[in-house]
């Protein structure tokens, strides 16, 4: 079995000039190589996107076209990039997303590239199953942990403050087969993470928003968690309860 100490993982975020990996393009990335004792390697570059920054995307990362100005082509860093990340397993807060990324620039150059096969721990996701951070943002889980602030919000600080947390959320396990079986499955959420109802207790949602939300595309853990609400609900007989608001009188 993988001793989770004793394994090299590579951390990886990607700053973008949007939230699509499909059409959105990088602008930065960072990624270091490391274990529980120390960073190995580290690899970190602007990117020239070719396209226009918008201005919402700016406003978050703070890297504006003049500083990625005569900066390197994604076509010319992914062949060294895929390379650094090489086989290890891959860490990052929502990292399916840099991935992606990753991938579909990939994609758009016929560079090869395995990423979509890579194993990868996303800490969004065992810090939802840790249960204890009111907000699963990298930032607030910074702060939950008592970690030293790395700085503006930019890939390396971003990787930096990452991998601190990945290994606070990983301290009780022992070996990697542990985190990829708590991984495997749906992680019931306590609140809504997103949303007019964002913050509130699943139970205390309407019935109605859920079977909305049911049918939405957001991620597994999220309809996992809706769903089973609802079937709470259903086996109970709270459905005409939930939307009644005179049900406790």
């Amino acid at each position: 079995m993988g001793i989770l100490r004793k394994e090299t993982f590579v951390c990886v975020d990607c700053e973008s000039t949007g939230l699509d990996p499909e059409t959105d393009h990088i602008i930065e990335v960072a990624a270091v190589h490391f274990t529980f004792d120390e960073i190995i390697d580290r690899y970190e570059t602007l990117v020239d996107p070719g396209v226009p920054i918008p201005a919402e995307s700016m406003a978050i990362h703070h890297i504006t076209e003049e500083m990625v100005e005569g900066k390197p082509k994604i076509k010319t860093i992914l062949p060294e990039l895929i390379d650094f990340i090489g086989s290890a397993t891959v860490v990052g807060h929502g990292v399916l997303f840099d991935l992606q990324l990753i991938a579909n620039a990939a994609k758009r150059h016929d560079i090869p590239c395995n990423l979509a096969n890579q194993n990868f721990f996303d800490t969004l996701r065992l810090a939802r199953y840790y249960g204890r951070s009111p907000i699963n943002s990298l930032e607030e889980l910074r702060k939950h942990f008592n970690i030293p602030a790395e700085g503006a919000h930019r890939a390396m600080s971003d990787v930096i403050v990452n991998v601190e947390v990945f290994k606070q959320l990983c301290r009780n396990y022992k070996t990697v087969q542990e985190v990829e079986k708590i991984l495997s499955k749906p992680v019931r959420l306590k609140n809504m993470p997103l949303g007019k109802h964002k913050g509130r207790l699943f139970s205390d949602i309407p019935t109605d928003y859920l079977k909305w939300a049911a049918n939405k595309d957001f991620d597994n853990d999220l309809l996992f968690s809706i769903r089973s609400e609802l079937k709470k609900r259903k086996k109970g007989g709270l459905f005409t309860q939930a939307t009644n608001p005179f049900h406790n009188l």
